[in-house]
């Protein structure tokens, strides 16, 4: 069987600093995009919908995540949030 050449592609980058995280029963749903001052609506781009347990298992994974770059870094300043 020939490999998908689709496969061995790396997924798509894109710069967020828009996040909004909802849910149902069965689902978390999670939207990135971008919101600048001056801007009346963020741009969502990207939209991932997962189960609950993924999600929980996501929120590990970046605490994870972001304790070993302040390890390494330093304390992460706040930043102004757009709500």
């Amino acid at each position: 069987m020939a490999e998908d050449p689709e496969a061995a592609k790396p997924g798509e980058a894109r710069y967020a600093n828009y996040f909004s995280v909802g849910h149902t029963a069965f689902e978390v749903i999670i939207e990135f995009g971008q919101f600048y001052r001056g801007d009346q609506q963020p741009q969502t781009h990207t939209r991932i919908v997962t189960s609950p347990g993924y999600a929980n298992r996501l929120l590990a994974l970046l605490g994870d995540s972001l304790e070993r770059y302040e390890t390494s870094f330093g304390p992460i300043p706040k930043e102004e949030t757009h709500e």
